[in-house]
């Protein structure tokens, strides 16, 4: 089948979302934003939802406070934003996309199957993400966010013994300050291993081709390989701060940024994946 799209974004949309987001639309996906706030601009196809339904605003102070004026800080909206897509996974809501994420053909999965990627050697990637509601991974957060100190079980040793050195200085009492991504592709990891879904992990030219080299995709280059790469479904871009900036001509961003502008043909349908 072919999935609808879910994603949650807080703050203003970039360029490099919003030609993604028309890529997703292009693909015949329904894509729908869920935000605290309403997101003015977006793309012809894509919705918006209220994100406190899906997990209240609240929950992002059990991860840390907040700055004087009520502002997230740190990595609250990365991790906040791992939790949603859990939450999202529980209610049957769809495919989770990242808003950088680049879909060049249309995403097929099996809704009783795990889909996901590996994102390097050894670590999923949860920029793409898909669980069926009743997965051992979401019923493991579901269990998680009953916990007042959100300290998962599934903790490797090392990240086990940095939360005790920091405890031990008293530099912080909060799982969540030890690493930005320890509720989010780590997590992902050590619960498919544990739940034996590694199997399903697709490779990592499936979406994460150009994800550790934003160069690839911001500046000057020979695409060609990249486009033409049966294995690719999507790109994953890691901006670096860079998606606010004016595609460079002859860049693959300046592809796509034509390619996705508001008027565009349908892609075709692909076959199904499982």
């Amino acid at each position: 089948m072919r999935p609808d799209v879910v994603t949650f974004w807080h703050g203003p949309l970039d360029g490099l979302r919003l030609t993604c987001l028309r890529s997703q639309v292009a693909a015949g996906h329904k894509v729908t934003v869920y935000s605290f706030d309403p997101l003015p601009g977006l793309p012809d196809g894509v919705g918006n939802a209220e994100a406190e339904a899906i997990l209240p605003h609240s929950f992002s102070e059990r991860l840390r406070p907040p700055e004087a004026d009520g502002s997230w800080r740190d990595w609250t909206i990365l991790q906040f934003s791992d939790f949603f897509r859990m939450r999202l996974m529980a209610e049957r809501a769809g495919l989770w996309l990242d808003a950088d994420v680049l879909l060049l053909k249309p995403v097929e999965i099996d809704p009783a199957k795990p889909y996901f990627a590996w994102e390097r050697r050894r670590q999923l990637g949860n920029s793409v993400l898909y669980l069926p509601a009743n997965d051992p991974i979401v019923q493991a957060f579901r269990e998680l966010m009953e916990q007042e100190d959100l300290t998962p079980d599934w903790l490797a040793l090392r990240h086990r013994l940095t939360f005790m050195l920091r405890q031990l200085r008293r530099r912080s009492s909060r799982l969540s300050d030890i690493r930005v991504a320890i509720y989010g592709p780590a997590s992902l990891t050590a619960l498919a291993r544990r739940s034996n879904a590694l199997q399903h992990a697709l490779p990592k030219q499936s979406f994460y081709a150009v994800h550790a080299e934003p160069k690839l995709f911001f500046e000057p280059t020979d695409f060609s390989g990249l486009l033409a790469d049966p294995e690719i479904v999507g790109l994953h871009i890691s901006p670096k701060g860079r998606g606010g900036e004016k595609p460079i001509p002859g860049s693959l961003y300046a592809w796509a940024a034509e390619r996705f502008g508001a008027r565009y043909p349908p892609l075709e349908r692909e076959g199904r994946r499982s």
